[in-house]
């Protein structure tokens, strides 16, 4: 791996360190406003539960606790994040709204059938596998419920292979919707 790439890997792919924490204000400042559009495209109603996995810095999570007074719970595998993401979110915590968590998308610790929405974003691409990742996912929501996977144009992600990922992780009514910024994969959990 290049050193640039391991430099960014550090700070946006799995923050870690010093660099880690950097690249979480870099994150909370660059896609707050992207996360805050997939959220609109997912459809966050009054009471829904609601999951994001890789959720950095916690902006998203914050703009989430606005829109519901279901329950918005989250993991993220960089423990700089789940720092940054409680601090940021410390009320909405102590209220019992918010629940985040250290972990990974391959073992979510929540039951199954558990939210109406669940959301990705900028993160499936450093899953150690999308199809195991999205399959856990799938678990934990509820039938008829709908994933999001937002990706900005900086994320490296191809669209090309989502729906057949998102096929094969059991998900249906797959459709990609593009804006200036990125794009967004929405399914449904049948």
């Amino acid at each position: 791996m290049s050193v640039m790439k391991t430099i960014l890997m550090r700070m946006f792919g799995r923050p870690r360190g010093g660099m880690g924490r950097l690249g979480g204000y870099i994150m909370a400042l660059t896609n707050t406003k992207f996360g805050v559009r997939v959220c609109d495209l997912v459809g966050v109603a009054a009471n829904d539960r609601v999951l994001e996995v890789g959720f950095g810095p916690g902006a998203v999570v914050d703009h989430l606790s606005k829109l519901t007074t279901g329950y918005v719970a989250g993991v993220d595998s960089s423990p700089e994040m789940v720092a940054q993401a409680r601090a940021r979110n410390r009320a909405a915590i102590q209220s019992g709204l918010v629940d985040l968590r250290l972990g990974s998308v391959d073992s979510l610790p929540f039951g199954d059938n558990s939210f109406d929405k669940a959301l990705a974003i900028n993160s499936m691409q450093v899953w150690p596998n999308a199809v195991a990742g999205l399959r856990e996912i799938r678990r934990v929501l509820k039938p008829g419920a709908t994933i999001a996977l937002g990706f900005t144009v900086y994320s490296g992600q191809s669209k090309n292979e989502l729906p057949e990922t998102l096929a094969l992780a059991g998900f249906t009514k797959t459709h990609l919707v593009t804006t200036a910024d990125g794009f967004c994969a929405l399914a449904t959990k049948p």
